[in-house]
């Protein structure tokens, strides 16, 4: 009854309708005008928002064009990256101008991808702070539980002098003596040994620096101490925690995890003042190295290599993550295996790859006699289709002979479940081709073939099968032809016609400046350098010339000062 009086006494009635008619009329024509005024203020500035944005587009593709022209002048090494990136950069600038004129504004499209890859990353390591950080508490870590759950509101504490003495200390097994004078009072000190003090280099050191370690003969001294009960219940508690630190591994598991995002952490908060070659090839390797390998012979585990890919999923530039697991490993055995195999999974690389020929060499070198079993046992760590590529590299290795090679990849595929390798027909084939494909080379050379042609000659046959003697067939082939064309197809040989690198191409190319600058072919040398000198007096900035140096000074900066010298260019 209430809310039906409460309805019955807002309505209005036809007296009070019709006495304020007027006035509504009045304002819905005001607001109508108002209406009109506002869309055609909003179509003006649409349009001028239009010409803006257009404007704008055209200016960026003059200034990338001009750019690209003056990139086409630096070495050619560094030409094909940068235009990519001016490329990539011009298509953003383009979806930004069309998405703003279409009025879209959807999860913040004006901030860079690699901005907000790089906040995702930051929001996903302070997530994982506070489950390891409960972690180690649980397993009982001889660390301070207050200091640790303190890293979660103040991660940049893990870097004060105290953070790093303590981490220092966890690793050594040795604790502050502050915290021992604080918790078990100074008679306590007896047990432990100074680790800190040194008679010749650091004879007074300052009291909270000093680190202690328990004494060999701790428990025959705590039997006979004086010490009241409860304290020799806590010190015997300590004593144990830290000896079962050094061989508790998923205490080190957690403690590595830790210090691999609370580092990485710090330098995304200081990347202005951190060097990335400070962080990603020196400090994140060994913890990555310690998380994976458990032994020096232990085999590799999956649970173990999927923790430090989820690690490094966390680092934004491929770069550095691919820096991170090329810095570990550098003493061989299985930590160099989890080197290999992190890569592979990584990206699937070609027959003729320098990384695919260390790796063979690597599962090679690491038995007397290669047999299947470990080295299968290695590849099914592998997508199946690096698992393909190393097994065909592996039959094929000059490193075994060639009837070990096919028992050794026929064995490998029947124990990983992989087809048949496709080119077997090659018994029936003769043992050399009918024409030799280096003669066919020179008779091209003869016939004043395109410098483009020559190369994709060459660099067929060296993917095909690459080794020694393919490379020295190469260079006599070139050399044999006049000195001209060697510059030329010496610049040309690095790149691929999509723009990438030739995997091969540094080890050819330094192969190459190191036979040009030996004495004993001081004959080609010398027409090589005669040629490039007519270059220079016609035009100094020639780019074949530039390019050569340039190329040269990539393999072998020594012998690129010595052609340029010799030229008469300036040297840096």
């Amino acid at each position: 009854m209430a809310e039906t009086q409460n309805l019955n006494a807002a309505v209005a009635t036809l007296e009070e309708i019709q006495r304020d008619w007027p006035a509504v009329q009045s304002r819905l024509h005001d607001a109508e005008v108002q209406y009109r005024v506002l869309e055609q203020e909003n179509q003006a500035l649409r349009g001028l928002l239009q010409k803006v944005v257009e404007h704008r587009k055209k200016s960026h593709s003059e200034l990338v064009t001009l750019i690209t022209t003056l990139a086409t002048k630096m070495p050619i090494n560094d030409v094909g990256m940068i235009i990519t990136r001016l490329m990539e950069h011009g298509a953003s600038v383009n979806d930004v101008c069309s998405a703003i004129i279409q009025g879209k504004n959807e999860e913040n499209f004006l901030q860079p991808a690699i901005l907000r890859a790089l906040d995702k990353a930051k929001s996903e390591l302070h997530a994982a702070i506070r489950p390891l950080v409960e972690e180690l508490i649980r397993l009982e870590a001889p660390l301070d539980p207050v200091q640790l759950r303190a890293l979660i509101d103040q991660p940049e504490g893990f870097f004060t002098p105290a953070g790093r003495r303590t981490n220092r200390g966890y690793v050594k097994g040795q604790v502050p003596q502050e915290q021992i004078i604080r918790d078990f009072g100074e008679e306590a000190l007896g047990f432990f040994k100074n680790m800190t003090t040194d008679a010749v280099n650091n004879p007074r050191p300052k009291p909270e620096e000093i680190m202690l370690a328990f004494r060999s003969d701790f428990e025959d001294l705590l039997r006979t101490s004086p010490v009241a009960e409860a304290k020799r219940e806590a010190l015997l508690v300590l004593y144990r925690r830290i000896r079962q630190s050094r061989e508790h591994r998923a205490q080190k598991e957690a403690f590595l995890k830790l210090s691999f995002v609370l580092e990485l952490l710090h330098y995304y908060a200081n990347q202005n003042t951190e060097l990335p070659e400070h962080v990603f090839a020196q400090r994140l390797p060994p913890l990555v190295e310690q998380l994976v390998v458990t032994g020096e012979n232990d085999p590799l585990d999956e649970k173990h290599l999927q923790q430090a890919e989820a690690l490094l999923g966390h680092i934004v530039n491929t770069d550095y993550r691919q820096s991170v697991i090329n810095n570990f490993g550098k003493s061989g055995g299985a930590a160099r295996t989890a080197r290999f195999v992190l890569t592979f999974r990584a990206a699937v690389l070609g027959d003729n790859d320098p990384v695919t020929l260390d790796f063979v060499r690597h599962l090679i070198a690491s038995q007397k006699q290669p047999a299947p079993g470990p080295i299968a046992a290695v590849l099914r760590f592998l997508p199946v289709e690096s698992q393909a590529v190393l097994v065909r590299v592996l039959h094929n290795s000059e490193r075994l002979r060639r009837e070990d090679g096919e028992i050794l990849g026929r064995a490998l595929l029947r124990q990983l479940g992989l087809p048949e390798l496709p080119v077997k027909a090659e018994a029936s084939l003769p043992e050399k081709p009918a024409v030799d494909p280096w003669v066919a080379i020179k008779e091209m050379i003869a016939q004043r073939a395109t410098p483009n042609d020559l190369t994709e000659a060459v660099r067929k046959q060296l993917h095909a099968k690459y080794d020694t003697e393919e490379v020295k067939q190469s260079w006599l082939v070139l050399t044999e032809s006049d000195p001209m064309t060697f510059v030329r197809v010496f610049c040309l040989l690095p790149y691929l016609p999509d723009g990438a690198t030739d995997p091969v191409a540094r080890a050819v190319l330094e192969t190459f400046a190191s036979r040009l600058t030996h004495e004993k072919y001081l004959t080609t040398y010398a027409g090589v350098i005669g040629a490039l000198r007519k270059l220079h007096k016609v035009k100094a900035d020639s780019p074949a010339l530039v390019n050569f140096i340039a190329l040269v000074r990539w393999v072998d900066p020594a012998s690129a000062d010595r052609i340029a010298l010799d030229v008469g260019m300036a040297t840096p």
